[in-house]
């Protein structure tokens, strides 16, 4: 009796300090560009102090071990990409067990695909072109924010329909790897929507293709890479907010009002549409089931890539 009226009385005085709010990736991320808007609606909305902890590195698994392994009280929680569902089939050992130690509260945020682009200086405008140019034996590479992330998983996609082999190169955080990218130490990226079209609007990038299923609104003359290469579709660019598992679930109901409002906002939905995303805001009994399936789907992606655990 004891413990069933204590959760009550913490979500009636919650909260009391400021909340940390842990971001997966670097300032000016996919996880960042998501997530920090949404924290500070919830600010304005509730007069809370929250603040934002950006922990980039690893794919996600600094950031993910911190909240898994901090105090199940409601005063800290992730921001986290879709990697956090593939970590758990390209790394032999993490620190913490995802489907054990973190609870899913809501997904912020689902993206439709990534956007292929390319260094303004490849000699190739198009899908075709760039499958034509790998095949005569010319060395491009792709490079990501990290090994084993959607980016990583889309590009490897790629490699197995389009009979080609890019090579992929990590890097650690979005920041380097766009910086590589415009610089031409890497020829490729599969950027989410919301950091590539800045760079293809100023003619920094090329876009050659898109890997969702339809054409992106934003920018409807680009092709699907599917309109080339027959079977080819990769949508995995999500961001969602997750907790410590055994925070008090009228906490969690809590935050998960404030962050459903938050995402109602005319304002911040415009803006997560533009970035090439769909405000989601699913209940955490329904992104907890989504979570689960994304684990085993990218285990079986991993398995036919052949991508081996590091």
């Amino acid at each position: 009796m004891v413990v069933a009226l204590a959760v009550p009385v913490i979500a009636a005085e919650y909260p009391a300090r400021p909340v940390r709010i842990v971001v997966s990736g670097a300032p000016g991320g996919a996880a960042d560009l998501i997530g920090r808007p949404v924290a500070a609606q919830i600010e304005k909305q509730t007069g809370w102090s929250l603040v934002v902890d950006n922990r980039a590195g690893a794919n996600g698994i600094i950031a993910t071990d911190i909240v898994a392994k901090a105090q199940p009280d409601g005063y800290t929680w992730l921001v986290n990409t879709v990697a956090i569902t593939i970590n758990p089939s390209v790394y032999r050992k993490l620190p913490y067990d995802t489907e054990r130690d973190i609870l899913p509260v809501t997904n912020l945020a689902l993206g439709s695909g990534y956007m292929l682009i390319a260094n303004a200086g490849v000699p190739a405008n198009t899908v075709a072109e760039l499958i034509a140019l790998a095949k005569k034996g010319s060395r491009i590479a792709y490079g990501t924010p990290g090994f084993g992330n959607g980016q990583h998983l889309a590009g490897e996609l790629f490699n197995l329909r389009a009979g080609v082999e890019l090579l992929h190169i990590a890097y650690k955080g979005a920041a380097p790897a766009v910086t590589a990218l415009l610089g031409g130490e890497v020829q490729l990226s599969f950027a989410p929507p919301i950091i590539a079209t800045q760079y293809i609007k100023t003619g920094r990038v090329k876009a050659l293709g898109f890997t969702g299923t339809a054409r992106l609104a934003a920018l409807p003359e680009v092709p699907t890479i599917g309109e080339t290469v027959p079977g080819y579709r990769f949508v995995g660019n999500w961001d969602g907010w997750f907790a410590p598992a055994k925070t008090p679930s009228a906490v969690v109901q809590r935050m998960y009002a404030e962050i459903r409002q938050a995402l109602q906002l005319p304002r911040i939905r415009e803006a997560i549409v533009a970035a090439g995303y769909d405000p989601v805001a699913d209940t955490p009994l329904e992104f907890g089931g989504f979570v689960k399936a994304e684990i085993r789907k990218y285990a079986e992606i991993v398995r036919a890539a052949k991508i081996q655990p590091e």
